[in-house]
């Protein structure tokens, strides 16, 4: 039997129309979305399948990445049950992961995105913050125009580790612009400012910990099926308690995506992605080539999948 990874991707994968063939051919897709909708009453039809711009908010682009992962999860596991090795999530991906594992209702989860969102979004209300990708550097010498920065009175923290030669730094948007040409100078081919307005995976988060923590209290089980990726550690965890503990310090610490792949790529066969795009499957390419990862964001894809592993 091989063993399989099960992953999901966070936030920047979003785009209109995602999910949209899962709920035009499934039933089961159609009564979770609209379930969805009734439960945390935000209008998901509308929300992922016609043009807005609310879907880019941080609040409401959490809930919406989240949905249709689970929903490409729930399809796959109805028509191809199968036991995943471990389960591993980019960021906001790490909920769909414990929701996938059994420890997280659905709408809880659903619940739990949309309010860390909010609390993200309200964090970052009364600051310029924003986040800025660096191409072309190690991680050490990001880490060190970062340290340097801060020593000068700066914000900015190395916020997301996602593969060799690329890390997205977060801080206080006017820091980040001043450092555009100190990151090229030490060797960066591109440092751009993203069109964000949190900033993810910071100290700047510090006031939405504990709120976050007081939801995750209410509405986490001690039902994990297999391990979760912690992306504050890349390694492994399988209870309440440490996933009150991680999910809180996820807010302030920076993601480890490329050591959570490369710590468990010897032990698994391949990775399947429920979500919108191939972003991981992208990343996963990258990091570790032997790893054969698939995607599954819609119903040719997932139709794909059970063919390829049935």
């Amino acid at each position: 039997m091989k063993k399989i990874a099960m992953i999901f991707p966070g936030q920047g994968s979003q785009s209109i129309g995602m999910g949209k063939s899962f709920y035009e051919e499934s039933e089961v897709a159609r009564e979770m979305i609209d379930s969805a909708s009734k439960h945390t009453g935000i209008d998901f039809k509308a929300l992922l399948f016609e043009e807005n711009d609310t879907i880019n908010e941080t609040a409401y682009t959490q809930p919406a990445i989240l949905l249709v992962s689970l929903v490409a999860y729930r399809l796959f596991q109805d028509a191809l049950p199968t036991k995943a090795a471990l389960f591993l999530g980019h960021s906001l991906g790490e909920f769909s992961a414990i929701s996938a594992t059994g420890a997280l209702d659905y709408l809880d989860a659903l619940t739990l995105v949309h309010k860390r969102g909010a609390l993200m979004q309200e964090a970052c209300s009364d600051i310029d913050a924003g986040m800025m990708v660096i191409v072309g550097m190690g991680d050490d010498d990001v880490e060190k125009v970062c340290e340097d920065a801060r020593k000068d009175g700066k914000k900015v923290w190395a916020a997301n580790y996602n593969q060799d030669g690329q890390l997205v730094v977060a801080g206080l948007k006017a820091d980040l612009e001043s450092l555009v040409n100190t990151f090229k100078e030490a060797g960066a081919k591109r440092a751009l400012v993203l069109n964000m307005s949190v900033a993810s995976h910071c100290q700047l988060l510090e006031s939405a910990q504990e709120p976050l923590k007081v939801q995750m209290q209410e509405l986490l089980r001690d039902n994990f099926s297999a391990p979760v990726i912690s992306n504050v550690t890349a390694q492994p965890y399988s209870s309440k308690e440490e996933a009150l503990e991680l999910l809180s310090q996820q807010l302030v610490k920076p993601v480890k995506y490329k050591q959570s792949i490369l710590a468990v790529a010897p032990d698994i066969d391949m990775a399947i992605e429920f979500g919108n795009g191939k972003v991981l499957s992208g990343l996963n390419r990258r990091i570790a080539k032997e790893l054969k990862t698939i995607n599954i964001s819609d119903m040719d894809s997932l139709n794909k999948a059970i063919e390829t592993l049935s």
